[in-house]
């Protein structure tokens, strides 16, 4: 460790002679490794400005917004959102080392007067929670700076949007999607398209997106298949890793893996992702559509489905269901909720009342729940 006043003192004043171009490498950020162990991302200075063009044309950020930043800066989130409001100036307020809570984001935004935040889901459907219960109170608060809150890091139940728009009338909402190795955010829904909530959205300024099967042929709009992207916010390579590089990157695309459906519109649907797909008896079961429907059980605060081991049917859907606080919850109103709304091949075969483990992003950590359910 050496002192910083040490090293100001060795350094020369003079202006630093290096050029930098677009194609320099600026920053290693490593997935979230919800399906498996976290890899090394390697994005250039080419990466991070498209993606604060983008953020910036999204949100509409002047430099007088205040994006209230709750993520943890190694992760793409909630810092690329960050850097629409950083291209123009724009002030951020950070939470840092706090446990995020309803009442803290509400103080912060009143004192800080934020404008723009992004949530994860566990807090909305915190806040959402704490306002039923009369635990916050609208009025003990003056939000009214806060103009947009949008959401992105797994599927966003639309009941649980509905839900958070009944207190929060007067601030926008929105949808993104993304991953590491497209610097973050690269699909957006928009404010003006709210009658198509529950979709992903389109893709971001300078890029091109596709749905294709395993040929990566482009597949009919409405049928399933893995969204693959081209563009400017695409990374240069996982780092020291040129076999998991090639099987990534191919014919200039972009493979992310997640299984998606695009509609006459254009606008993107997130299934799931493929290697979380339970291939039950021959049909493809996708856990996010599962985990979407039990999000709008009033009496459940988080699920999540996964594929277990079955000697008949390969594998069967179970689905760990954390209930809200003080509430009691039994398996037969879980079953009583979903088998009326899920084609019965969909139903889970297990019903596991536990807590459901998320990462710092706020995504589901399915590694950890397949190594205690389904070793």
């Amino acid at each position: 460790m050496e002192a910083f006043e040490e090293v100001i003192a060795k350094a020369s004043s003079k202006p630093l002679e290096v050029e930098l171009t677009g194609e320099d490498e600026c920053g290693l950020y490593f997935t979230s490794g919800t399906t498996g162990v976290p890899k090394a991302t390697l994005l250039t200075h080419r990466n991070m400005e498209s993606v604060a063009i983008h953020e910036n044309y999204a949100h509409r950020e002047t430099n007088n917004d205040n994006f209230l930043l709750l993520q943890p800066l190694y992760h793409t989130g909630g810092k690329m959102h960050w850097f629409g409001n950083l291209i123009v100036g724009a002030r951020a307020t950070m939470i840092v080392g706090e446990k995020i809570t309803p009442k803290l984001i509400f103080e912060t935004i009143q004192n800080e007067k934020a404008t723009i935040t992004m949530l994860l889901v566990p807090w909305i459907q915190d806040m959402v929670s704490a306002l039923d219960s009369g635990e916050l109170k609208l009025e003990d608060y003056d939000l009214s700076s806060w103009r947009l809150m949008h959401s992105g890091a797994q599927p966003i139940p639309p009941s649980l949007v509905r839900h958070w728009k009944e207190y929060l009338t007067n601030v926008q909402y929105e949808t993104h999607f993304g991953l590491t190795e497209s610097t973050g955010p690269c699909i957006h829904l928009g404010v003006e398209n709210m009658r198509k909530l529950g979709a992903i959205g389109r893709p971001n300024l300078n890029l091109d997106a596709r749905v294709v099967n395993e040929k990566d042929e482009d597949v009919a709009p409405g049928k399933v298949g893995e969204l693959i992207l081209k563009g400017d916010n695409v990374m240069k390579e996982y780092y020291k890793n040129p076999e998991k590089t090639a099987e990534t990157l191919r014919n200039g695309w972009l493979h992310t893996g997640d299984m998606v459906k695009m509609d006459s519109d254009g606008f993107i649907y997130f299934v799931d992702r493929k290697k979380d797909v339970v291939i039950s008896g021959g049909e493809n079961i996708y856990p996010a559509e599962i985990e979407d429907l039990l999000h709008a059980l009033p009496k459940i605060n988080d699920a999540a489905v996964i594929g277990i081991p079955d000697e008949r049917l390969g594998e069967i859907a179970a689905a760990i269901i954390e209930p809200k606080p003080d509430v009691v919850l039994t398996e037969e109103e879980v079953k009583e909720f979903y088998e009326p709304r899920l084609a019965k091949y969909m139903w889970p075969r297990r019903i596991i009342f536990d807590k459901v483990p998320r990462n710092p992003t706020g995504k589901i950590e399915k590694p950890k729940l397949r190594e205690k359910y389904a070793p």
